[in-house]
């Protein structure tokens, strides 16, 4: 089971650095359109209008896509802001205690908002909502990435609530501890073991 979830949590994170290669492709290419025109322009003194097209719409659905399918994979990798203020002076079972409300209330949090993406996605795609820019995308398609990294981060939650439970430390500890410490991080292992 643990290399499903991990393997679900890094595919998760390949396909938001993909998002983010795509933005990056996109605005390049709307970028040299313009260099092109702007050429064309000094050259013969009328531009030609490349434009690519919606590319400000599509660059916004990768962005929404790459943030909520990241969110698991940042957890696990401890890259979360975390304001650790009061539970770094609490030790043992109170800590476990704070750490188990904490990731908690967040799955909670999570699988409220899922549940809510979920149904969006469903009632765009029953009613056939269509975006306003030039290229009309169905909304059931970008919203489709808020949901699953909804679904996926709340996943991540879960997990993180039933090892802490089970008396491992938290990933996200592990994680930010190995990067104090400069060396690999060995997530999920309950204490004795």
């Amino acid at each position: 089971m643990r290399r499903v979830l991990d393997f679900i949590y890094q595919a998760s994170g390949a396909l938001a650095a993909f998002f983010l290669v795509a933005i990056c492709a996109i605005v390049l290419l709307q970028v040299g359109a313009n260099l092109v025109d702007f050429i064309v322009k000094a050259v013969t003194g009328e531009p030609i209008g490349l434009v690519i097209p919606s590319y400000a719409e599509f660059a916004g659905f990768f962005l929404a896509a790459s943030s909520f399918l990241a969110l698991a994979y940042t957890l696990r990798h401890g890259g979360h802001i975390r304001v650790n203020l009061i539970i770094q002076h609490i030790g043992g079972r109170r800590r476990r205690g704070i750490e188990l409300w904490c990731v908690a209330a967040a799955a909670l949090m999570s699988g409220y908002f899922a549940f809510y993406a979920v149904n969006l996605t469903l009632e765009s795609l029953e009613f056939g909502d269509l975006s306003f820019g030039m290229v009309p995308v169905p909304l059931w398609i970008p919203q489709s990435s808020l949901a699953l990294g909804a679904i996926i981060v709340t996943i991540a939650l879960v997990d993180e609530f039933v090892c802490v439970l089970r008396g491992a430390e938290p990933s996200y500890e592990a994680a930010a501890q190995a990067l104090l410490t400069g060396g690999e991080s060995e997530t999920h292992v309950p204490p004795g073991r």
